[in-house]
C-alpha cells in the first residue's frame, strides 16, 4: 500500500489546487526521507520554484517544479496532504512545504518507509520502470511478449516495477481472480488467450480501484471504497464469489497471496500447450 490506484487518486485530488503554487520553504523533519542532497542543498534548491504540474509514474508521485522534480514515494504508509492556512507539525511528518497563496504541503509517513527526490534528471530515478499498464501503448501483444521473456512464477513478476509499473499485492491478486490464473503459473507458459485475459484484468481492477478512489484498509487512507469489492484479497476462509469455494493464503515471495483453488488451479505446463 497504496498501488496505482490509490497514488493516482492522491494526485488527482491535489493537481487542481497545486499547480501554479510557490514553494516559499521547506522543513525536513525527518532527514533519512531524502534521497541523494544533504537537506541544506534541498531547502535551498526548491525554495522560490514553482509547481507547474503533477502527475504519477508507476508508484511515484512527480510534481514537476520550474526547475526540478520532487518525487515523492510514499512505500508502506506515506500519505501527502494540503493544508490550508497555518499549518503546524503532527507527530509523523516528514516533509513539510509553504506554499503560496498560503498553504502547506505535507508528507506524512508513520513507518518512514517513503522517499524523497529533488532532481534536475527524474529518468534517474524512473528510468528502470515498467510500461504503465493503462497506457495505451500497453496492448495484450505487448503484454505476452512481456511474459514470454520470463520464467518466473505470475504473481512475484506482476510484483516486479521494472515489469510493469504500477501493481502491487492486492490489485495483482484480484487480477489473477478475475484472468482465472494461478498465482504460481509460470509466466513463459501462459498462453497468448490467457495473456489477454490478464491484460484485461489488470485493466479492470485497476480502473474500478481508480473509480473508487482507491481502497482504504487501515489508518492512513481515507475515502476509498475499493475494499468492498475485493474479490480474493484478504477474504482467506471466505466463499469466492465466483463458485462459493473457500479462499485460500499463501505466502509467494514473502508476500501474502490470496486466490481460489477452483477458480485458479495449479495446471502446471497445461497452460503453455496451444499459444
Amino acid at each position: 500500500m497504496p498501488e496505482l490506484p490509490e497514488v493516482e487518486t492522491i494526485v488527482r485530488g491535489l493537481r487542481p489546487v497545486l499547480v501554479g503554487r510557490m514553494i516559499l520553504s521547506a522543513g525536513l523533519l525527518w532527514s533519512r526521507s531524502l534521497v541523494g542532497l544533504s537537506p541544506g542543498i534541498f531547502k535551498k534548491r526548491i525554495r522560490g520554484q514553482r509547481i507547474e504540474s503533477l502527475s504519477r509514474r508507476a508508484k511515484f508521485i512527480n510534481l514537476r517544479l520550474s526547475e526540478d522534480n520532487l518525487l515523492i514515494h510514499l512505500r508502506m504508509s506515506g500519505d501527502l496532504q494540503i493544508r490550508e492556512g497555518g499549518y503546524e507539525p503532527q507527530k509523523h511528518d516528514r516533509l513539510i512545504l509553504s506554499l503560496s497563496p498560503p498553504s502547506t504541503l505535507v508528507f506524512n509517513d508513520p513507518r518512514k518507509f517513503g522517499r524523497v527526490w529533488l532532481t534536475s534528471q527524474p529518468d534517474k530515478v524512473l528510468g528502470n520502470l515498467g510500461p504503465e499498464p493503462l497506457d495505451p501503448s500497453f496492448t495484450p501483444r505487448v503484454f505476452y511478449e512481456r511474459l514470454q521473456a520470463h520464467s518466473r512464477q505470475l504473481k512475484p513478476l506482476l510484483l516486479d516495477q521494472t515489469f510493469l509499473a504500477g501493481m502491487g499485492n492486492i490489485y495483482t491478486d484480484e487480477a489473477l481472480h478475475l484472468a482465472r490464473l494461478n498465482p504460481m503459473a509460470q509466466a513463459d507458459l501462459v498462453t497468448s488467450k490467457k495473456a489477454k485475459d490478464l491484460w484485461h484484468a489488470v485493466q479492470s481492477v485497476l480502473e474500478d480501484g481508480i473509480r473508487n478512489h482507491g481502497a482504504s484498509i487501515d489508518w492512513v487512507y481515507r475515502g476509498g471504497e475499493f475494499q468492498n469489492h475485493f474479490r480474493v484479497y484478504g477474504r482467506a476462509g471466505e466463499p469466492c464469489t465466483v463458485c462459493g469455494t473457500k479462499i485460500e493464503r499463501v505466502v509467494i515471495c514473502q508476500r501474502s497471496t490470496y486466490f481460489c483453488p477452483r477458480c485458479q488451479p495449479f495446471e502446471g505446463g497445461e497452460q503453455g500447450t496451444a499459444r
